[in-house]
Order: structure tokens, then sequence, then C-alpha cells
């Protein structure tokens, strides 16, 4: 299933908001997005909602606003990921999403730090 034409332009929003925290790039997966920056994805974009990339340093901010986290079902089954909707301020404000996007960077580079250790 290929992105509809309003996802598209969503992500290209995203994309374009994001660009104060380094080259964030999107690519079409799933149906939606994945959110890029130097090859570590932390963030995606599916049915047009923004999710970010979450740990346990960051996830209780996510938690405390009531955002949700990202699901999805196989075979019948609810599957939770670690990215937490974004919260609407950020994506009304340039310097919020900055905020929000290096936190959910952050997420990304630990999470691929305790990978590369294993």
């Amino acid at each position: 299933m290929s992105p509809s034409a309003s996802e598209k332009e969503f992500s290209r929003f995203i994309v374009e908001l994001m660009q104060s925290i380094g080259p964030v790039n999107a690519k079409a997966m799933f149906g939606g997005y994945g959110i890029f920056l130097n090859g570590l994805m932390f963030g995606l974009i599916a049915d047009s909602v923004l999710y970010l990339k979450a740990d346990k340093e960051t996830e209780i901010g996510f938690k405390a606003r009531g955002l949700e986290a990202f699901t999805y079902n196989k075979k019948g089954k609810e599957y939770k990921m670690s990215y937490y909707q974004a919260p609407e301020e950020a994506l009304e404000d340039g310097e919020e999403m900055n905020s929000w996007a290096t936190r959910a960077y952050g997420a990304a580079l630990r999470a691929a730090s305790r990978k590369r250790e294993k």
C-alpha cells in the first residue's frame, strides 16, 4: 500500500519543519513514512499522524501529556512500538518541533548505541 497524496504532503511539511535539527528526510514504508536523520529512524507517520521515538528517558514526557503510543495489529494481535504521538504544539511551532525532534533523535541514538553494544 502506498501513501496517499495527503500523507505525502504531510510528510513534506514535517520534514521541512524538522530541518532545524539537521538534514531530515522521509522514506515511504508500510503505507506511511519513516522519518530519518543520519540514517537513524526517529519518527514515523501513519494515517497523517506524526509519532516520535521514545525511550525510558523521554517516554514520561509523552505519557504526561496523554499522548498515545503507535500500535498496529498483526494476525489479530496488537503490538505497541516505542513511538508516541507528537504533541499538537510541535506541529504548529518550529521551536517546539525542534525540541521534540531532538529528544526523539536522542532516543534513536541511545537505542542504536545499545544495539551496537550487544
